[in-house]
């Protein structure tokens, strides 16, 4: 798999699969591409080119000390596009790579874009403020990088169960799943987890969603506790014009692996409308 350079040189880790039309997946929060895998598979076999890539600081891409902000990021993902001449391209981002998505789109336009999907994602803002009531309170972020800073082992064992929904009745995956999500959360750099935290937490997207002019496709489940869907999806949809919002009823954040065949479903049929 091919390495592409940024343009402040940090080298990112690139999945390029097969030769249709292109879709781009952007990884969440601490994870990197491979939490893509039942999603890139679907799409292969449909006969899609399926991109993904390890964000920096994840993965096993170059470990920066800095850039971990959205306009940074998403010019990462514009070095991505450009580097492989893409072109008609649908752009999905989970959780916070949904950040990358709106932010692409306000820095580099739509020119190249055909459509783009949000899931589970944080888009359009994340923090408790006195215009955005129902959002995440400072602390929380805050004990969330003490724990990192801490302990980032044990964090990451505490926070995966939850983000599955594991003794929830829509939620729930295997030891092996949380085995392997734990790994991909070791393998990051710890500034680039601590950091992100800020990136996610803190990024205001309320004015990118408004901006954005392509069709998207929100899914989000209700019983997320990592993103509450009334800070996010619900909200999303009402930002952008082009959207049409699929609710899955008790669904965790990491829909991905849980509500991985309804999600791929979804997906194709968004794609190929």
């Amino acid at each position: 798999m091919p390495m592409i350079q940024t343009a402040d040189k940090i080298d990112l880790y690139v999945k390029d699969w097969g030769s249709g039309r292109p879709v781009i997946l952007i990884h969440g929060w601490p994870l990197n591409a491979d939490a893509w895998e039942a999603q890139a598979l679907a799409l292969l076999e449909a006969g899609f080119r399926v991109i993904s890539y390890d964000r920096r600081g994840f993965g096993r891409s170059g470990q920066a000390c800095k850039g971990y902000d959205y306009d940074t990021m998403a010019d990462d993902l514009a070095s991505i596009i450009r580097t492989l001449d893409l072109r008609d391209v649908t752009i999905v981002g989970f959780s916070m790579g949904g950040g990358e998505v709106a932010r692409y789109m306000t820095r580099h336009g739509t020119a190249r874009l055909r459509s783009a999907a949000l899931i589970a994602s944080i888009v359009p803002y994340m923090a408790k403020t006195g215009d955005n009531p129902k959002g995440v309170p400072a602390d929380a972020f805050q004990g969330m990088k003490d724990g990192v800073r801490t302990d980032r082992p044990q964090f990451m064992r505490d926070f995966f169960p939850n983000f599955f929904g594991n003794g929830t009745d829509a939620g729930g995956v295997s030891e092996g799943m949380l085995d392997w999500t734990f790994n991909m959360a070791m393998m990051a750099s710890p500034k680039a987890t601590i950091d992100c935290i800020d990136a996610f937490g803190t990024t205001d997207l309320r004015e990118d969603a408004r901006k954005i002019d392509v069709p998207v496709l929100i899914v989000h489940g209700t019983g997320d506790e990592i993103v509450p869907i009334d800070v996010s999806a619900r909200q999303a949809a009402e930002l952008i014009e082009q959207s049409t919002l699929k609710e899955y009823e008790g669904a965790p954040h990491g829909l991905t692996a849980t509500h991985a065949e309804r999600l791929n479903a979804d997906l194709l049929e968004f794609l190929k409308g």
